[in-house]
């Protein structure tokens, strides 16, 4: 047995939705898993600490290692906001670990649907990531976050829908049931805008199923939304050099879904993701207790 085989490794895989926690050993591998409350640094920071915080306690504790010493530990967290090095450097800063590297979603969700293969990743959950791995090197386009980008994602469908809505209210195009559903079930325009003054990324993303599975239904405003998404994601795989053949998977709560309205050519190798997010924090904290040992 090593020194590192005992490491205790931490990993965490944090986005608007909420954040995921994995514990575990550098020979045992996951020992435990938890869930907690949101994680996205760029629309709360301190709220973002807490949850992460909270939910590593949680996983200790399930794993029967509440005891460990902290400072020994080894890290890797990812998550969504942490897309600069002075706010990976933040939120490493923030946390109360041992050796903690931070990085944004990208690196995890790559490292843990691809491991070590070449290929693309188009993983859209509350936001968007379309990523490209060759020899482990990493490169991406979009996901720059809510605010300006994240085209695609359950976030972005949501809040467009919403404005489709609003436009359709105001005759400028044309109702359709999910478009009217919905309007009806806030008491119209006026309670819509009400709620966009506070909605987060996460309270959008929550329409992203109804939109899905209305647009199975035949639904106008829903499948033009996801053909709008699907123009963007195959112009966004393109730019990354993507040609007919190439290893492709689609990940995320929203990502599967785009197959159905991908192209052909997007789809000759579509393949299964090798594991999740989470997962590849966790490789990636191992990397780090095996490089320092």
């Amino acid at each position: 047995m090593t020194n590192t085989d005992n490491t205790v490794l931490i990993a965490v895989d944090g986005g608007g939705t909420g954040c995921r926690v994995a514990v575990g050993t550098v020979a045992g591998g996951i020992i435990a898993e938890t869930r907690g409350g949101p994680a996205n640094v760029s629309t709360s920071f301190e709220g973002s600490i807490t949850n992460i915080t909270e939910t590593v306690m949680q996983a200790l504790q399930t794993a029967e290692m509440a005891g460990a010493n902290l400072a020994h530990t080894v890290e890797h967290i990812g998550v969504a906001g942490a897309n600069t090095e002075d706010k990976m450097r933040q939120v490493e800063q923030a946390l109360p670990y041992g050796r903690c590297r931070a990085t944004g979603d990208r690196a995890t969700t790559v490292a843990g649907v691809l491991g070590a293969d070449d290929g693309y990743v188009l993983a859209l959950g509350t936001g968007t990531i379309i990523a490209r791995q060759d020899n482990e090197q990493m490169t991406t386009v979009g996901g720059w976050g809510f605010q300006l980008s994240d085209q695609a994602s359950g976030a972005w469908l949501g809040r467009t829908l919403l404005t489709r809505i609003l436009l359709a209210e105001d005759r400028l195009v044309k109702h359709s049931p999910l478009s009217r559903e919905i309007c009806a079930r806030f008491g119209g325009g006026n309670e819509l805008v009400i709620f966009s003054n506070s909605a987060k990324p996460s309270d959008y993303a929550k329409f992203a199923p109804e939109i899905v599975s209305a647009a199975k239904s035949g639904d106008a405003m829903a499948l033009a939304l996801l053909d709008e998404g699907t123009q963007y994601v195959e112009s966004g795989l393109s730019a990354l050099g993507f040609r007919p053949g190439d290893a492709l998977c689609l990940s995320g709560g929203v990502g599967p879904s785009y197959g159905a309205h991908l192209s052909a050519p997007y789809l000759q190798n579509l393949r299964d993701p090798q594991g999740n997010a989470l997962q590849g924090a966790f490789s990636l904290a191992r990397r780090v207790a095996v490089a320092g040992a």
